[in-house]
């Protein structure tokens, strides 16, 4: 028999509190409000044509092929059209802050942290025993085993099983700093020895390193960088500003409690 449930809007917000992500909301919707403040402060404005291309550029990242798969999107998401058209213009004035305020920051941020833009093309195999990880190198080393023979019969999740461990194009700064000196030492394509971390034993292929070049999309991911590591300033002020504020109100209200006694 099925049973009826109702969700009101003070049971999403219970469940917010109580899945401890109340902080990291307050935090998304302070720096989207930032944001918006800046943008305004400086003049900055969207054209219908930047809108257009955001919102296609949306679809296309979640494979919204038509207008049922958007309608279809937007009711999971309990999202409305005007809703839909907040998220793709707050993504715009995102782009475009960031554009204003760090254009001509790129390129000497680029040259003084060019490794951290260095990237590998890698594929990896997590296991729990260390002495199986060793026994696992020596067999793909002689041979007797491929790497990918590995992830098929080691690797829990299904889709990571069915790319071999293929990990994609994957950042320096994305990878455990204990992963990532072995990884951009290796000499490409290759297996490297079992890497012991406190999360488990990593048996790594590395298939290519990538040198950083400033292209387009380079560029832009530095501006992301940027305009994220600005943005943290911001709320970290913004929440300072609060604190200040609250200890305010606490020492009026001890100084009109004393004044009343």
């Amino acid at each position: 028999m099925s049973q009826t449930i109702t969700i009101t809007n003070e049971d999403i917000l219970e469940q917010v509190k109580l899945s401890c992500k109340i902080h990291e909301i307050v935090e998304q919707i302070v720096a989207r409000k930032v944001i918006a403040n800046a943008t305004a402060k400086m003049g900055i404005e969207v054209e219908t044509e930047e809108l257009q291309k955001a919102a296609d550029k949306l679809r296309l990242a979640n494979k919204l092929n038509n207008a049922d798969d958007t309608w279809a999107w937007l009711e999971k998401h309990s999202l409305s059209l005007e809703e839909f058209e907040k998220i793709v213009d707050n993504a715009v004035l995102s782009g475009k802050l960031a554009t204003y305020l760090f254009a001509d920051k790129v390129e000497p941020y680029f040259f003084q942290n060019q490794p951290d833009y260095t990237n590998v093309v890698m594929y990896e195999v997590i296991l729990d025993d260390e002495d199986l990880a060793i026994e696992l190198f020596y067999a793909i080393q002689e041979g007797e085993m491929s790497f990918y023979d590995v992830a098929h019969k080691y690797i829990q999740d299904t889709e990571l099983r069915r790319k071999g461990g293929y990990l994609g194009i994957v950042r320096r700064k994305d990878l455990k700093p204990e992963i990532s000196a072995a990884v951009f030492a290796a000499k490409p394509p290759q297996v490297l020895k079992p890497i012991v971390t406190p999360s488990g034993v990593y048996l790594i292929f590395v298939e290519e390193i990538i040198q950083p070049h400033l292209d387009k999309q380079q560029r832009q991911q530095i501006l992301s960088d940027l305009l994220g590591e600005w943005l943290k300033q911001q709320v970290k002020q913004v929440e300072l500003d609060v604190a200040l504020n609250k200890s305010k109100l606490v020492t009026d209200v001890v100084y009109n409690q004393s004044k009343s006694n």
